[in-house]
């Protein structure tokens, strides 16, 4: 982990953990790396941006900071972060830069970084940059006189995007009731266009961004309102993503929600009937649920584990050659298309299975019964401390002898704050609860 980008970026509170001065440092170490690879010196930067009211600041930041090491930014103002990395690989330029805090409320911000094949950045370069913040490496140069770069407005590479989006789809549209809840970030106008152009009648909800509502009471981490809005409208089906649009959870024609489990396990059973699914295998992380698991089996239809983060995801279908995986929150990615996750790609695959099998959203994901799941947080002084404790190891392994194959447990430690993460699954709700009081009592009193 490094000493300012996590998992999935530079991300904290906008102008208190991640300020303009990061921002343009990041511009400027960007600029002046990726200038280094050109024989003119001059890299070819491409940058999107969430609705938030701090990304326009950050925008400009970035911006300037790129320009002033010689590389000319190109702006693809508000958009997803699926976007920017579909455009970075397709117009190969150096990279892409994302301004979001994806789920994250309004004042909260973040920088994602995107390598030129459309993927996350690796490790070694986003070292460099945290050592040039840091001041460990000498000041760069400025560029200069006619070496000096500029910005460029890149907004027709998103009309691309769209279109490239558009022909993904393998049926028309047409007829179908279709719910949408942006959360008022990136997809507030692309995924009504999407979906307006392939045929739907296409409703929507949370699309008035203000700067300050992204993911307020809406989108994917607040779904309760697209619940309702598409049982009250009749609707056949509902889409929320989140304030970048590269997590997709759905809502089914009675209103329940359909997690990225309920997603994967649904197209991969209507890929497994084509004979399509890659490898016979999906991706998932260590906190899908274990019903995904035994309804994957039922279909003989394999499945490996990563830790958790689209990334890891992603580096296991690239190693393997597998073509779907995902997180339960919604991030799934389909390799034949994208090299991220993609939330509106994902709600165009599942309108895709419903129109191919003639069904209902609810009968595609019958068969798979999802068990009870609790997760809890616990705020300790020391987590790698915590988690070497040999008496925290034997209180699991003694939940786990209790649960036998109706549970399982996972604990692990946070990778951004000072937490260890109790997850139980069993088969009644008070199970779940009884077992995880148990452990997160033990780190209380141990090192909370």
């Amino acid at each position: 982990m490094g000493r300012y980008f996590g998992t999935d970026g530079f991300r904290g509170e906008a102008n208190v953990d991640l300020t303009v001065e990061h921002a343009y440092k990041v511009g400027r170490y960007l600029g002046y790396y990726f200038g280094k690879k050109h024989e003119d010196g001059k890299a070819h930067i491409v940058i999107g941006k969430d609705t938030r009211l701090s990304s326009y600041m950050f925008e400009y930041s970035l911006a300037a900071g790129l320009a002033a090491s010689g590389a000319d930014a190109y702006l693809l103002h508000v958009t997803t972060t699926p976007s920017v990395a579909y455009v970075t690989r397709v117009d190969e330029l150096d990279c892409g830069i994302m301004i979001s805090a994806s789920h994250n409320p309004f004042h909260d911000n973040g920088i994602k970084l995107i390598n030129r094949d459309g993927e996350k950045m690796s490790e070694d370069v986003i070292a460099e940059i945290e050592d040039y913040i840091d001041g460990k490496i000498p000041e760069i140069p400025f560029a200069t006189g006619d070496k000096i770069g500029k910005t460029v407005d890149h907004v027709n590479a998103r009309n691309r995007y769209m279109g490239y989006l558009m022909g993904l789809a393998k049926h028309s549209f047409k007829g179908v009731k279709v719910g949408i809840d942006p959360g008022n970030g990136s997809a507030w106008t692309l995924a009504k266009s999407i979906f307006d152009a392939l045929g739907a009648e296409t409703h929507v909800i949370h699309a008035e961004p203000d700067g300050t509502n992204i993911n307020k009471n809406c989108g994917s981490t607040h779904i309760e309102d697209l619940q309702a809005f598409v049982k009250e409208n009749h609707l056949d089906v509902g889409f929320a993503f989140d304030g970048d649009a590269d997590r997709c959870l759905a809502v089914d024609e009675k209103g329940d929600v359909l997690t990225g489990d309920h997603i994967l396990y649904i197209y991969a059973t209507y890929m497994k009937e084509r004979d399509k699914l890659m490898g016979n295998t999906v991706v998932t992380t260590v906190m899908s649920n274990m019903g995904l698991y035994k309804a994957l089996s039922k279909h003989d239809i394999n499945f490996e584990k990563t830790d958790v983060g689209d990334k890891n995801v992603y580096a296991c279908m690239n190693k393997n050659g597998y073509t779907l995986g995902g997180e339960q929150s919604g991030h799934i990615i389909f390799a034949k298309y994208a090299t991220t996750g993609d939330g509106i790609i994902t709600a165009i695959k599942v309108m895709e299975a419903m129109i191919a099998r003639k069904s209902k959203v609810s009968e595609l994901s019958k068969d798979l019964v999802i068990y009870p799941q609790v997760l809890k947080n616990v705020k300790v002084a020391d987590k790698d401390k915590a988690m070497a404790d040999t008496g925290l190891s034997e209180l699991i392994k003694t939940v786990e002898e209790e649960l036998a194959d109706d549970g399982r447990v996972l604990v692990r430690k946070s990778g951004t704050e000072p937490l260890i993460r109790v997850m139980i699954e069993a088969d009644t709700e008070e199970k779940c609860h009884e077992k995880a009081d148990r452990i997160v009592d033990y780190l209380e009193k141990n090192y909370g």
